[in-house]
């Protein structure tokens, strides 16, 4: 089923779209609700971690509030969980039978998503631990500091044939995570820096995750022509990542100002693309784009991601 075959039942017009990438200006619950069913190939979401209660942490040596807004604020543990439950209900009924989910969080909000996943009867796969080296330190001093966020994933049913590009992620080059062994199996963590500056070059989302994070899940997880949906799209790492391979994406939203972020965002991608990047090319060979950012000047390097 094509993308646009996908999407042709949602009667709300795409806030911005352009050739494989669409944006939502919506409730993900709406949004899911007129997909077809067995129509989407991943679905990864970072949903509210729910942590926002007025304390602090460190940001760029300073105290900083943990605030992000009113959608990650808490309504109560019955609220959350509800919100959780009625979301992953909503991706698994347009999940393919083969397909699968990727969830990230951190103990505010994990472990109710991974009750849900179970009562909901998706089968999970692993749990990741997403080390993050230069995490902010503990002001309180009263408890370990908190230094990685947790990925479940998971496929929609427990005896289907979910994709797992299992010789990439053996054998392919990893040098962003330095606990990755060159030829050995890819284990459960995985050590990646967060977000570079190049990446906040247009403006930033407070929980925006790196774009090595999420091109790891998708070449895992996908491939080419894929389609790839985020329902709390945010900036767009998982649609840069996924344009980026070749894959298809679908992004939901609520708030306008991060969807013109991503916008900036993948109208960058293209240029370099167009620019750089012959499209049969990189159908053909999947290609890593690095690139090498200061705020005068934007230099593009490649490097075959295969040995």
């Amino acid at each position: 089923m094509t993308q646009r075959k996908v999407l042709s039942g949602v009667k709300q017009k795409p806030y911005f779209a352009k050739a494989d990438f669409v944006l939502y200006l919506s409730d993900s619950l709406k949004i899911l609700s007129q997909l077809p069913e067995n129509s989407i190939d991943l679905i990864f979401a970072d949903p509210p971690y729910n942590l926002s209660n007025g304390g602090f942490t460190v940001h760029a040596g300073k105290r900083a509030s943990v605030n992000k807004g009113n959608w990650d604020q808490s309504r109560g543990f019955k609220d959350d969980y509800d919100f959780h439950y009625k979301w992953l209900e909503a991706c698994k009924r347009v999940l393919k039978p083969e397909g699968s989910l990727w969830v990230s969080g951190t103990y505010h909000s994990i472990y109710q998503c991974g009750h849900a996943l179970q009562a909901l009867g998706y089968h999970i796969l692993n749990d990741i631990s997403w080390f993050k080296p230069t995490a902010s330190p503990n002001l309180s001093c009263r408890f370990f500091t908190a230094s990685h966020e947790t990925l479940i994933w998971a496929r929609k049913e427990k005896k289907a044939k979910h994709i797992f590009n299992y010789d990439l992620m053996k054998n392919g080059k990893w040098p962003e995570d330095a606990l990755k062994k060159e030829g050995l199996q890819m284990r459960s963590v995985w050590s990646i820096l967060p977000p570079k500056k190049w990446e906040k070059v247009f403006g930033k989302h407070p929980t925006q995750k790196p774009v090595d994070l999420l091109k790891r899940i998708i070449l895992a997880s996908t491939n080419i022509g894929d389609i790839v949906l985020d329902p709390f799209t945010g900036s767009s790492t998982t649609g840069i990542a996924a344009i980026a391979f070749g894959r298809k994406f679908v992004g939901v939203d609520m708030e306008s100002k991060y969807l013109d972020l991503s916008r900036k965002r993948i109208e960058e991608l293209e240029g370099i693309i167009s620019n750089i990047v012959k499209p049969s090319h990189a159908q053909k060979n999947i290609k890593k784009l690095i690139h090498k950012n200061d705020r005068a000047s934007l230099k593009i390097k490649q490097t075959q991601l295969l040995p």
